[in-house]
């Protein structure tokens, strides 16, 4: 994808009608990525446009059965074929990097073997390095856009996931960071309905995963259907913000596609090649920002997010933060996500708290991230909810974790 490509995908996403997927998918992986992180911008595009790019998370073409046969001729030894089985060619998922097929371990075991379906990684870091060099430009015409947007963070965030997405032993690595957190917290807050798959590290490699076949359905299948349960996504927010708020390690792709529904009730997070860290100052800060928003403490939601920031403001800058932060907030209280998304509020916030001089480190986005995945899906299953206000049962109950760690 060269510039002219990359306007080009702008105005599909910009343009006043839905963005054309195929087109999209033909430009490469970086053109997919880019289209899939405005999906989740629910706080500036349209509504139906976030929901249609949204389907770049789980629709894209397969490799047809003679092209898998290759793969795996050129990845597994004869000897893979002792103990995965009855390997059907036909994928029963395929997303941008790769695909999902059925097979049966050797001792009857329902498996689900990922393949990545080409090497993609040359084209993706070609077409990543003449982006960059385009908005490097762009930044020089037009530098504000670094404190706003940082676009340059963006595209490093959007490199840093994919690479690993390249290397399915990332998935492995990364679970195993997660269950052992999942471990050191259970004690300390309700993580029963937390379910992760079991892998096989000896049958796995750089471009095949072999795990446990999940029976369920995907957050974004469920959510297709108008089946979701509410009460589910809050406990997926329950689980997620405590890995977020206390350890500061979370998954760092939480879309509706990485999160299972099981026929019991309890939820499997999936592709877990992403993990994100941030610091303990942004951590806790924004959490103590979440709780005094909870209860509409305003002024103690300027003091927190003033805390949060690497650098600080004062004085007359402070005073200027809290009187726009006032008129912004002004009609927050009682609003449901339809009316006022929660993510569009964190992303003025941010906004007006970098124009009036604070400074936040990179781990901002990949919280922001998240939160933007949560917020579209909370806009997608129950529109008229009061977000911030469901969200606090969960809070009060990280407040008691972290509380305990001091």
């Amino acid at each position: 994808m060269n510039s002219i490509g990359f306007i080009r995908l702008l105005k599909q996403i910009h343009g006043q009608h839905l963005p054309d997927l195929d087109w999209i998918q033909s430009q490469g992986l970086l053109a997919v990525k880019i289209a899939q992180h405005y999906a989740l911008r629910v706080d500036f595009l349209d509504e139906s446009v976030c929901l249609e790019l949204a389907k770049l998370f789980g629709q894209a073409s397969s490799v047809p059965p003679e092209n898998v046969r290759a793969i795996l001729a050129k990845r597994v030894d004869p000897s893979w074929h002792e103990s995965v089985r009855d390997f059907d060619e036909t994928p029963v998922a395929s997303a941008s990097i790769g695909q999902v097929h059925r097979a049966r371990h050797a001792d009857g075991t329902p498996l689900a073997v990922k393949i990545i379906k080409e090497d993609f990684r040359e084209r993706f870091l070609a077409d990543l390095a003449r982006l960059r060099r385009l908005m490097r430009v762009v930044l020089v015409v037009y530098p504000k856009l670094r404190k706003v947007f940082d676009p340059l963070g963006v595209l490093a965030h959007i490199e840093d996931y994919t690479i690993n997405e390249l290397d399915l032993r990332n998935e492995i690595a990364g679970q195993q960071t997660l269950k052992k957190i999942a471990a050191d917290y259970s004690g300390t807050y309700d993580l029963s309905a937390l379910r992760f798959a079991r892998l096989y590290p000896e049958l796995s490699g750089p471009g095949i995963l072999v795990g446990e076949f999940v029976e369920g359905s995907t957050f974004d299948r469920l959510l297709a259907r108008g089946e979701l349960p509410y009460e589910k996504l809050l406990q997926v927010f329950g689980i997620h913000g405590l890995f977020l708020f206390a350890p500061g390690v979370f998954h760092g792709d939480i879309h509706p596609g990485n999160i299972m529904l099981r026929p019991d009730g309890t939820l499997c997070l999936i592709d877990t090649g992403a993990v994100s860290r941030v610091g303990r100052r942004i951590r806790r800060g924004l959490f103590n920002f979440f709780v005094a928003l909870c209860t509409y403490d305003y002024p103690d939601c300027v003091r927190r997010m003033n805390e949060m920031a690497e650098t600080g403001i004062s004085g007359s800058r402070l005073h200027t933060f809290e009187r726009r932060f006032n008129a912004l907030y002004r009609d927050f209280r009682g609003k449901t996500v339809s009316e006022a998304s929660l993510t569009r509020q964190m992303m003025e916030t941010i906004k007006l708290a970098v124009n009036c001089g604070m400074v936040f480190e990179k781990g901002m986005f990949s919280i922001i991230k998240s939160m933007m995945y949560l917020d579209g899906m909370v806009l997608r299953c129950r529109p008229e909810a009061r977000l911030i206000e469901d969200m606090k049962p969960h809070i009060l109950a990280f407040q008691a974790v972290m509380q305990s760690e001091e």
